[in-house]
């Protein structure tokens, strides 16, 4: 990676400025370093970093101002000269040859625990591009959305990718969130794990999809979608009820092999969904914050829902989501701390 971004620098430089420009690995290398510890020490201004008074001795001593601003000024991630071309196929061509690096040695380089969160990422951003969205609600207006799979123990990135708008690659028919967490699990299923979801991701057809490549999911579920059962949607509960629905799959193999098909049917049931709903959950501690309206929690590694003894009377299935969903958030919040 260091070394392509050193090629498209020169390459940039010598086309744009002068013939002799040149970057050192090292160098590029010391470049980096000093962006990270602009992060860490959280000076606002860069001029600021090598003044007498405010400047860091480490980066003073590293390299010049001048220097840092010159390698910044001709910094590239590919090969401009044929960007147009790769453009027409991929609108991530400025950068996506590192991208797919960085997202390839994510997955290569740390082996996750039994839980992985998946959630959005909204890396806020004032450049031009087709996919840069503007939502109003958040505090940063202008934003590129990310799809982040992280491992729950460590907050690592386990795998990432950037939302660049309507996929043409997607099968026709299949919802944009399914495709999301089946494309980030992939390098992970078939282990035993557990992905936690928000109401944007889970479904019954993502549930099923996972439990096919012996994959768990917990996750809340939207009230309106049509996969909650009718007599789940009473609004007459007492406070700290709790309701449990079950949808019933059979799980079978054929002639041994490793294919796994999995059907909607009524015969003896070997694997159970349940969908635990709970009332006014504005008395329950954790992540869903402050509301009157009833949350359900959609889960295929419980076979059974038992709640707490104390007076919130908290089902296992919302206990655990409130600690297992946090992965990306505290990823989040990690990259806005030390930001440059």
């Amino acid at each position: 990676m260091l070394r392509n971004i050193q090629e498209w620098s020169i390459q940039h430089a010598q086309q744009t400025e002068h013939a002799h420009w040149f970057m050192a690995l090292p160098e590029l290398m010391a470049f980096i370093a000093i962006v990270i510890l602009r992060g860490l020490t959280k000076v606002l201004s860069l001029c600021d970093c090598w003044s007498a008074n405010l400047g860091n001795p480490q980066i003073i001593e590293t390299m010049p101002r001048n220097r840092f601003q010159d390698i910044m000024r001709h910094l590239r991630f590919d090969d401009r000269s044929t960007r147009s071309d790769r453009a027409k196929t991929d609108m991530f061509a400025a950068i996506s040859s590192v991208w797919g690096s960085f997202v390839t040695n994510c997955i290569t380089s740390y082996n996750p625990g039994l839980h992985i969160t998946v959630d959005e990422q909204l890396f806020p951003s004032k450049t031009r591009c087709c996919f840069l969205q503007y939502i109003a609600t958040k505090p940063d207006k202008f934003v590129i959305k990310f799809w982040v799979a992280c491992d729950l123990k460590s907050k690592y990135i386990c795998n990432v990718l950037p939302h660049l708008g309507k996929d043409p690659s997607r099968p026709s028919g299949e919802r944009l969130s399914e495709n999301v967490v089946m494309r980030l699990m992939e390098p992970f299923l078939d282990k035993g794990r557990n992905v936690s979801t928000d109401n944007f991701f889970t479904s019954l057809t993502i549930a099923q999809k996972l439990l096919s490549r012996k994959t768990t999911i917990l996750g809340t579920v939207n009230k309106i979608c049509q996969e909650i059962p009718q007599s789940a949607r009473q609004t007459d509960r007492s406070e700290f009820t709790t309701q449990v629905c079950f949808w019933s799959f059979v799980v079978f193999r054929i002639n041994s092999s490793k294919c796994v098909i999995v059907c909607k049917s009524a015969m003896k049931i070997t694997i159970s969904y349940l969908l635990g709903v709970f009332n006014h959950c504005c008395h329950t501690d954790g992540v869903f914050g402050q509301t009157e309206e009833d949350v359900y929690v959609l889960s295929s590694m419980h076979s059974m829902v038992q709640t707490d003894n104390t007076t919130k009377r908290k089902p296992n299935t919302v206990t655990l989501y409130n600690t297992t969903k946090c992965g990306v958030d505290v990823m989040d919040q990690m990259v806005r701390e030390y930001t440059d």
